[in-house]
């Protein structure tokens, strides 16, 4: 039985395939210090134009545009849900984490 080899992940190529554009600062680098807000309004205006481009592609298909396919509609509307999924756990850490925060005894 052949062992699972197991590669590092790549943050750079995975938000290329999921077709989302980040500066170039920001990819395959860690954020400096005092940008995480930065890195986080990215984030967001990223998802958010992935929503309203998802959204876009169902009214075109509702209005029986023939130059819009199901096929590309679907898909745009997954990486918007896959998008929202991962803006929502990243808040849901921020949050659990600094709940911990508060609850540390000093």
């Amino acid at each position: 039985m052949n062992p699972v080899q197991l590669k590092p992940f790549d943050f750079a190529s995975a938000v290329a395939r999921a077709g989302m554009n980040l500066p170039a600062a920001q990819t395959g680098k860690a954020v400096e210090a005092g940008n995480f807000a930065d890195a986080m309004s990215q984030a967001l205006k990223a998802v958010s134009q992935q929503q309203l481009q998802a959204q876009g592609l169902q009214r075109e298909l509702q209005l029986d545009n023939p130059t819009v396919s199901l096929e590309e509609t679907m898909v745009s509307m997954q990486k918007a849900q896959v998008g929202f999924q991962a803006v929502m756990q990243v808040r849901n850490r921020l949050v659990s984490a600094y709940s911990d925060i508060m609850n540390m005894q000093i």
